[in-house]
């Protein structure tokens, strides 16, 4: 969406945009998410919302869409957000993505999860035991560079963790 369609967008009156936008989302998605639906009686909320998430899900230059519904995928069960979860699964599969894809986008929504309730929790482990030494992250970083776990499965995979 261009600036201009934005900024007339945002001139015009609300009780003709808001049913616009309702069709354009679910001409995209094949129906109107719930929090849409919620929000469309508050159009000082609802409008730039939609707008905003319009320009990052739909208006991509350098994701396809299916695998923007992939990350949604992922991020949605790495959030545990069952009813987001729920929608982006029926709306790749009215795109055509097949169920292996989207379990593959699960499991490393799973693992990134995974990995960032252990990171986050090893830390408070260790700094709650501050004089041992074993597992301590300086064993593991050193201070000019940022790391995860050393064990972490996603930083391991991509090579992050490799030195």
């Amino acid at each position: 969406m261009e600036l201009e369609d934005i900024v007339e967008i945002l001139k015009s009156d609300p009780e003709k945009v808001i049913p616009e936008l309702l069709d354009d989302v679910r001409k995209q998605y094949g129906e109107v998410p719930y929090i849409m639906n919620f929000m469309k009686d508050l159009p000082e909320i609802f409008i730039p919302k939609t707008l905003y998430d319009n320009s990052i899900m739909r208006e991509f230059k350098n994701l396809d869409p299916e695998t923007v519904e992939l990350i949604s995928i992922g991020v949605a069960s790495a959030l545990r957000c069952d009813h987001c979860l729920k929608m982006h699964i029926r709306i790749a599969k009215r795109k055509g993505i097949t169920k292996e894809k989207i379990f593959y986008a699960i499991m490393i929504g799973a693992s990134l999860a995974n990995a960032a309730v252990l990171a986050g929790s090893t830390r408070a482990l260790a700094s709650e035991f501050p004089g041992d030494e074993e597992g301590s992250e300086e064993e593991v970083c050193d201070e000019k560079e940022q790391c995860c776990d050393p064990d972490c499965e996603v930083c391991n995979i991509s090579g992050a963790n490799i030195k």
